[in-house]
């Protein structure tokens, strides 16, 4: 009887300098999801964004009163506004507007944004009550305002020493102040919000660091929170500056574009145009303009800040 006798061999296993890999499987995998998740979306922003500026587009080349068959007249709606000084007029005042909205809402919102994400006493009451404005509709909270400065029954009648004769709505410089005011009054709180959750999002360990250094606060808010605040700064002011470009109720509600034609912004003459003088040609194309210089805008506003180069950190996202 024979015993045949037979060595194991030790099995095979990885080679030095190599690293073993896990199994691949749908549970460890982290990457951006597939096309389908975002298919309903695109229909969507398709249907209601994509399709009517294709339209709007077709139509300002068109001549067209919203009841006969709209003609086919070539570049003469957008020659009619280069001419067209009220037009020329609009541009300006909406430059103006959304610039005074940038200044003014922008050190506002990083204040009170930093403020409400600290610790303070009271500090979630009185956040609370200041967004409350954030809650509010264009439309509300233009007919609200345009209830407290009535020039008869508002706060000028009983202010005469500080409104004069009350009528801020008289003068192209009061009402463009008006219309600066409410639009700060009524969205400086979302861009509170955006500042607060970026100030949150400061790592603790810089300001311990710079409390060991010797670091104030106004020195630990100009060289830590601020530069850590620069993506959300950037975020924040290109949703002003599209923001500015694009209003409209504050404007109807409030001054329907006068004294005059002194408060006419570009969206407020396009609704001129198309709904009151039914000429939807030259609206439409005031509207496409709109459209191209709030792009153009942002993406100078991304180019220059570097903002397109900016990675993100979290999982997955590269």
């Amino acid at each position: 009887m024979t015993t045949q006798i037979t060595s194991a061999r030790p099995a095979a296993g990885p080679r030095k300098g190599t690293r073993r890999r896990p199994p691949a499987s749908s549970a460890t995998k982290v990457g951006r999801p597939g096309f389908a998740w975002a298919l309903p979306a695109a229909v969507f922003f398709s249907l209601f964004a994509i399709v009517p500026l294709i339209m709007v587009a077709v139509l300002s080349f068109m001549s067209w009163d919203g009841l006969s068959s709209p003609e086919f007249v070539g570049m003469d709606n957008w020659s009619r506004l280069m001419d067209d000084p009220v037009m020329l007029k609009s541009i300006w005042l909406t430059l103006l507007l959304t610039a005074l909205g940038v200044v003014m809402q922008t050190p506002l919102s990083i204040l009170l944004g930093v403020w409400a994400a600290g610790h303070q006493r009271n500090r979630a009451v009185l956040s609370v009550i200041y967004f409350i404005p954030l809650l509010l509709s264009a439309t509300a909270v233009s007919v609200l305002w345009r209830a407290l400065l009535d020039p008869n029954f508002g706060i000028p009648a009983d202010a005469t020493w500080l409104f004069g004769d009350g009528n801020l709505f008289g003068e192209q410089a009061t009402a463009i102040g008006v219309l600066a005011f409410v639009s700060t009054w009524q969205f400086t709180p979302f861009h509170t919000l955006i500042y607060q959750g970026a100030a949150r999002a400061v790592p603790q360990v810089l300001y311990q660091a710079a409390e060991i250094d010797g670091a104030g606060r106004y020195r630990q808010f100009f060289h830590i929170t601020l530069p850590q605040l620069r993506t959300s700064m950037i975020t924040s002011m290109i949703l002003m500056i599209v923001g500015g470009l694009t209003t409209f109720e504050t404007v109807l509600i409030l001054t329907q574009g006068g004294p005059g034609t002194d408060t006419t912004i570009s969206a407020y003459y396009m609704y001129d145009k198309a709904f009151k003088s039914f000429d939807y040609g030259t609206g439409s194309a005031i509207a496409l303009a709109l459209v191209v210089a709030a792009t153009i805008i942002s993406l100078i506003v991304v180019r220059v800040s570097g903002y397109d180069k900016m990675r993100s950190s979290a999982e997955g996202v590269s």
